[in-house]
């Protein structure tokens, strides 16, 4: 095994420069160095959703028949690794990451043809309608009902901790088509346009400041039946079969070390040099990096199976659980970094429409960023059911 770069790879990273030179704009990489949250408002991601677009480089998982580049693992891997070196805004890619390989696998023709194209262009924006106020990680026991009604569902219930509701024009959600069985059975994905009479969007604030999730409600809300991904009450099959690319399907080592290395550089001048609190914090920073290389690792042999066709299984909650847990230790070294003027409060949001007479603005997003990667090891199922998947499919091996 080698992990040099081909001829081939070399030439492919420094066109990935070459693209992020001409088409990243300097508007771009502030707002997201000010973004505490994991991923772009739109104000931000579209434009560059939208020069992706441009080179057909929007879904780099995707297969080539269905509008993907064809890029091997290694191209992903350096894809993301360039985007983030270069500070280009992490993209909500729910659209591109999550929806669409259920569509592509389950979906039916007229499907495919309709959506996937719209989420290549960047035209859609989609949210998840996933928990409910009674069921988070038991999704299972979700309440949202679809009453079959000639061609449509009626469609009554409430979602919560909806990121991007707020922006999206897209809801991919789980619904209950049948009560009478057990609580895995009778449930149904559908795909509900969120300009729907009867759909109602109420922000929650987070203890951040910032807004990125919300509660939905659906007041019977009319959604064709040809907007149902496959059968009736077989959702909870493509569920879990979502989940596993929302949890596995991304590649987070290159912005943690990026984020890494950041801290690592304030550090050098918020630490005396070979004190005791500047050699815990130095082996503080060395832990992390070490945890940074081995999920970095994972993460390759991951791609590496899904570009075989694999799906990623169980080794998704892995990675879940990993990089959320990473991505809490590294801001908390941000926090520590900042000391007392961790203390410093902004209000106004979003960080990069308004400027700051406390701090500079590399500082200005770590605290919020810290109380932002709380939610990590919650959204997405929480750590303590990721280690129950894991360990689950261990006793089964």
């Amino acid at each position: 095994m080698t992990l040099d770069f081909t001829p081939d790879e070399l030439a492919f990273a420094a066109e990935v420069r070459v693209f992020i030179t001409e088409w990243l704009t300097t508007e771009a990489r502030n707002g997201h160095a000010l973004n505490p949250s994991v991923a772009a408002e739109p104000a931000l991601g579209q434009p560059w959703v939208q020069a992706l677009a441009t080179r057909g480089w929007t879904a780099p998982g995707w297969p080539v028949e269905a509008g993907g580049p064809g890029w091997t693992p290694t191209q992903r891997w350096i894809f993301e690794n360039e985007c983030a070196r270069a500070g280009a805004p992490y993209l909500w890619a729910m659209g591109e990451r999550v929806v669409a390989p259920v569509i592509i696998r389950f979906g039916t023709d007229a499907q495919k043809a309709f959506y996937l194209p719209r989420i290549l262009s960047g035209q859609d924006h989609w949210c998840q309608g996933y928990s409910e106020p009674g069921a988070g990680s038991d999704l299972a026991s979700l309440k949202t009902s679809a009453m079959r009604d000639g061609d449509n569902y009626l469609v009554n219930g409430s979602k919560i901790w909806t990121t991007h509701a707020h922006h999206a024009n897209r809801m991919f959600t789980l619904v209950r088509t049948d009560a009478s069985g057990s609580k895995q059975e009778g449930i149904s994905v559908l795909l509900i346009d969120m300009d729907t009479p009867g759909i109602t969007i109420r922000p929650i604030l987070t203890i951040g400041g910032d807004h990125e999730v919300n509660q939905v409600f659906l007041d019977d809300v009319r959604v064709p039946v040809a907007n149902r991904i496959g059968e009736e009450g077989h959702g909870w099959t493509y569920a879990k079969y979502l989940l596993e690319f929302e949890r596995g399907g991304s590649i987070a080592s290159p912005r943690l070390r990026v984020a890494l290395e950041q801290v690592a550089t304030l550090a050098i001048s918020a630490f005396v040099p070979e004190t005791p609190e500047q050699i815990a914090f130095a082996l503080r920073l060395s832990e992390v990096e070490i945890d940074i290389d081995a999920l970095e690792m994972t993460e390759l042999r991951i791609l590496s199976s899904l570009q075989s066709g694999e799906n990623p299984g169980a080794r998704s909650s892995f990675m879940k659980l990993r990089a959320a847990e990473i991505r809490q230790a590294v801001t908390q070294l941000g926090v520590d970094v900042l000391g007392s003027e961790a203390l410093v409060w902004e209000h106004e949001r979003p960080l990069y429409d308004h400027n700051s007479t406390v701090l500079d603005d590399t500082k200005r997003a770590l605290l919020p960023a810290h109380l932002n990667a709380r939610a990590t090891t919650i959204y997405g199922g929480s750590s303590e059911m990721q280690r129950e998947i894991i360990a689950r499919s261990l006793s089964l091996a």
